[in-house]
């Protein structure tokens, strides 16, 4: 399965632990056959956080930066570019239902590109539950939808 990953799963390679995600999910979900992307718009995410923990003391630069050159260099990860006409209209077309315009490239990279998002946010999983939230987000893939990582089938 074409699966589009959410930031969260990202943040372990910068220094940043997330409950209840194990640190290894990436590798997880790709030696169980999934093909694994990223939105673009992630890595400017990543460098986001990781420059205001790096501020507040709580990370360090180098960590911060080979943890990105981890994930950009990392063969099973593949990039999805937000800017894409088909993502970004997606993702604007969402604007009006998701507060974060972060989350709405993101979840616009997953209907053009994959057969689902994997994403915790219970928010973006009821949304996409909804008939006419993905009739707007138009997926490539009618069965389209969110799984948090550990229900993946």
């Amino acid at each position: 399965m074409k699966l589009l990953l959410d930031t969260t799963y990202l943040l372990p390679a910068i220094g940043v632990g997330v409950r209840p995600v194990s640190r290894t999910v990436v590798n997880d979900l790709h030696e169980r056959g999934h093909n694994i992307s990223i939105c673009s718009i992630t890595i400017f995410e990543l460098a986001a956080k990781g420059a205001r923990l790096i501020r507040e003391r709580k990370l360090s630069e180098d960590r911060v930066r080979e943890g990105i050159l981890a994930i950009l260099t990392d063969g099973i990860i593949n990039q999805v570019r937000f800017e894409d006409e088909g993502i970004l209209a997606r993702a604007i077309a969402m604007r009006s239902k998701v507060n974060d315009f972060i989350d709405c490239l993101i979840l616009g990279a997953a209907a053009a590109t994959a057969d689902a998002l994997v994403s915790e946010d219970k928010e973006l999983q009821q949304l996409v539950s909804q008939e006419s939230v993905k009739a707007k987000l138009n997926p490539v893939n009618a069965d389209f939808t969110i799984y948090p990582s550990r229900k993946v089938p």
